[in-house]
């Protein structure tokens, strides 16, 4: 088989720009596994890059296959003694448009790039995993380093990368504040957060102070949540900004203010995904799947992220396992 179905967008533009196309099946070279992908995470990356912004500046040609995350089945190894086999579970991420998109049947995945899906989850669950708990643990882990009596506060907690961050950042034994809104405040406090400000009701600014972190979701793209978190923050904080584009300020911002503040970039890490698949085994951490479509259903997978309002992650089915 030479070909394959996949989502492609021949320009950037709205979610109608999605459409199936049969394109070539990915060829494996080097040090690559040719996954068959069992399902796709969807993120805000996606429609992002699908309107113009996100990766779009890196789009050479067209049609373009969107999608990071994968969950999937081994279908090519780089090598015969390679511990992970054909036929073995897998799950990671690529980084679009520097490689083929997920929402495709086939992936060609560097090697350091996956890892073994951890055997407690589905192939739905395993694949809104890679791009949002390695977002979280690089803010969290790598970036804040979350410790015992830190003070953080995440913005944001209901979100895909919220869900993992609170989580994260409680395992390692810091005091956590967050922000969602009322139908999700019980539900946030179950992930680990010691307190949850119901936005809808309640200033952020009203009811923290003195903070260690703040790990920033929103930016200013919403009431000016960026500048808003600055006041919250103890002099020499750190802010931690991950939405691209969403407080072009910031840095002069922060640096007026006393505080120190950075964006993060996710790399595809496959080593760190692996000590983050041993959490979501122990059960310390765990994935949410809000809503499930089909490969062809990706224009309204996008629609649905893109209201902001979800909990936790949106997957599209790709094939069966």
């Amino acid at each position: 088989m030479s070909t394959m179905r996949a989502i492609a967008i021949d320009a950037t533009g709205g979610p109608e720009v999605l459409h199936v196309v049969e394109i070539p099946r990915p060829v494996r070279i080097s040090a690559e596994f040719l996954v068959k992908v069992v399902a796709a995470g969807v993120n805000p990356v996606d429609y992002k890059t699908r309107s113009g912004l996100g990766a779009a500046a890196a789009i050479s040609s067209f049609p373009v296959v969107l999608g990071n995350d994968f969950s999937g089945i081994v279908v090519e190894s780089p090598y015969e003694a390679h511990p992970i086999k054909v036929g073995d579970e897998v799950y990671g991420m690529t980084m679009v448009p520097r490689f083929g998109g997920t929402y495709a049947e086939y992936a060609a995945v560097p090697a350091n790039s996956l890892t073994r899906k951890p055997r407690s989850l589905s192939h739905v669950e395993a694949a809104a995993v890679p791009l949002a708990a390695l977002t979280a643990w690089g803010a969290v882990v790598d970036v804040a380093k979350a410790h015992e009596g830190q003070r953080i506060l995440i913005h944001a907690g209901a979100g895909g990368v919220g869900h993992f961050a609170i989580q994260f950042a409680a395992f390692f034994g810091a005091h956590v504040t967050t922000t969602g809104s009322t139908r999700n405040v019980g539900w946030l406090r179950e992930l680990g957060a010691s307190e949850v400000i119901d936005y809808t009701t309640t200033r952020f600014e009203d009811v923290v102070r003195d903070l260690d972190v703040v790990i920033d979701l929103i930016g200013n793209l919403k009431d000016n949540t960026g500048t808003r978190s600055l006041g919250v923050l103890k002099p020499g904080g750190l802010l931690v900004n991950l939405p691209t584009g969403s407080w072009p300020t910031m840095a002069q911002d922060a640096a007026a203010a006393g505080i120190r503040a950075t964006g993060y970039r996710v790399p595809a890490d496959g080593p760190t995904l692996a000590v983050i698949s041993r959490l979501l085994e122990s059960g310390d951490v765990r994935v949410f799947v809000d809503q499930v479509f089909e490969l062809d259903q990706a224009r309204a997978a996008h629609e649905a992220l893109e209201t902001g309002h979800t909990r936790g992650k949106v997957v599209l089915k790709v094939s069966d396992g």
